[in-house]
C-alpha cells in the first residue's frame, strides 16, 4: 500500500504521440480531416508504418488527460499530481515514464504484459492538428486497478479528479467508479469531453457520468456536436449549450456545475449553474501567427493550467486565466509541452 498521496487524481489513456509536419498529402491518402480527433479505423491502420517509413516524426508524451496532469503539475509544487491508465511492457511506454518524471507528474500506470502502448499519430498541416489514436493497450484498463491496494489510497486522498472524454470509448465504468466516489466523499470531479465524436456516438456513456460532474470543459467544436446529439435549438449559441449543460441534474444539487467552452484564439466563456442566465466571457491574448509552432495539446494544456489554479486554491475566473497562460505556452513548442525551467503562470 502506498503512503504517498496527492491532491489532484487524472485518469485516461495513455499514449505516444507521433507527430509529422507539413502532412497535406496524408490528409488525403486517409481521408482525415485538418483540425479533427478520430479513433483509427480499418483505412487507418497503415498510417503509423507510413509515418516510420516515410516520415520525419517527433515524439511526444501525448493522452489528453496525462498531457492535462502534466500541464496541472507544472503549475503545482511538486508531489501534487497522480495519473492512472493502461499501458503496454514496451518502449513506448518507458518514452511516457521519462516524459511525465521530467515534468513533475506521478504515473501509477496499469501494465499489460505483451500489449502495446497506444499511439497517436498527429498530421499538423498549418495551425490545425488531425489526431488518428490507435488505442491498443489503453482500453486494457480495468476497474479493479483502481480498487487496488496501491491506487485505492490515492483515489481517497485526493481532493479533484480529472478524467479524459476518450476514456469513456472503453471505461465508462472506471470513470463512474471515480465519479461517485468523488461525489459522496464531497469533492470536485471535472470532465473534458475531449473531441466531437464523444458525444455524438458516446452520448449515453456521458450521460451516466454528467450526474457526478463538478466541471465539464470542451471546446466549441465538442459544445456544439454535445448540442447537436442533445437536440439543442441552436448549437452555436455556445452561452445558451452551456447554460444547458450546467443545469443538467447533479447527484450533488448543492454545489453549482461550472461548464467552460473554449474556442481557440477567441474568447472563453464559463457558466455556472449557480448563475447560469450570466455567462462569463473571458478574452484571449491573441498570439502572432510567426509565434504559434503547433497547437496540438492546447486545450489539454488549459485544462492542467485551469485544474492547477483550482487545486491551488484559485477561483473559476482566475483559473481560466492560468488556463490561457498555459495554452499560450503550449502552442509556442512543438506538442503539448510546457517551458522548463518553469515561468509563473499562476
Amino acid at each position: 500500500m502506498t503512503s504517498q498521496t496527492f491532491p489532484l487524481f487524472c485518469m485516461g489513456n495513455p499514449l505516444l504521440d507521433m507527430q509529422v509536419t507539413n502532412g497535406e498529402a496524408l490528409l488525403k491518402t486517409y481521408n482525415l480531416k485538418s483540425n479533427d480527433a478520430i479513433l483509427a479505423g480499418e483505412e487507418h491502420a497503415g498510417i503509423y508504418d507510413d509515418l516510420l517509413k516515410n516520415h520525419k516524426i517527433t515524439y511526444v508524451a501525448g493522452g489528453a488527460a496525462q498531457n492535462a496532469a502534466r500541464g496541472a503539475a507544472y503549475v503545482l509544487p511538486s508531489n501534487s499530481v497522480v495519473y492512472t491508465g493502461c499501458v503496454g511492457d514496451d518502449a513506448l511506454a518507458e518514452q511516457l515514464r521519462a516524459a511525465n518524471e521530467k515534468e513533475g507528474l506521478t504515473d501509477k500506470y496499469l501494465v499489460k504484459k505483451g500489449e502495446k502502448t497506444g499511439a497517436c499519430a498527429v498530421v499538423i498541416t498549418g495551425h490545425d492538428r488531425s489526431l488518428v489514436t490507435t488505442l491498443r493497450s489503453a482500453e486494457k484498463f480495468e476497474k479493479d486497478h483502481l480498487e487496488s491496494a496501491e491506487i485505492a489510497p490515492l483515489i481517497d486522498a485526493a481532493k479533484f479528479f480529472y478524467v479524459e472524454g476518450y476514456f469513456l470509448t472503453h471505461g465508462t465504468e472506471s470513470a463512474v467508479y471515480v465519479a461517485k466516489k468523488a461525489a459522496e466523499a464531497g469533492k470536485i470531479f471535472a470532465l473534458n469531453l475531449s473531441a466531437p465524436f464523444i458525444p455524438q456516438f458516446f452520448k449515453l456513456q456521458i450521460e451516466q457520468i454528467i450526474p457526478y460532474c463538478d466541471v465539464v470543459i470542451g471546446n466549441e467544436a465538442e459544445a456544439e456536436a454535445w448540442a447537436e446529439a442533445s437536440g439543442q435549438p441552436d448549437k452555436k449559441d455556445l452561452a445558451a449549450v452551456a447554460k444547458t449543460l450546467a443545469l443538467l441534474p447533479k447527484s450533488n444539487a448543492s454545489r453549482p456545475r461550472t461548464v467552460i467552452f473554449t474556442q481557440g484564439a477567441s474568447s472563453t466563456i464559463l457558466v455556472s449553474s449557480a448563475d447560469a442566465d450570466k455567462p462569463r466571457i473571458f478574452t484571449v491574448n491573441p498570439l502572432k501567427d510567426s509565434e504559434i509552432v503547433d497547437t496540438n495539446g492546447a486545450g489539454d494544456a488549459f485544462a492542467g493550467g485551469f485544474m492547477g489554479a483550482l487545486v491551488a486554491g484559485k477561483n473559476a475566473d482566475e483559473a481560466v486565466e492560468v488556463g490561457h497562460n498555459m495554452g499560450a505556452m503550449c502552442v509556442q513548442q512543438v506538442g503539448p509541452q510546457y517551458k522548463w525551467p518553469k515561468v509563473q503562470v499562476l
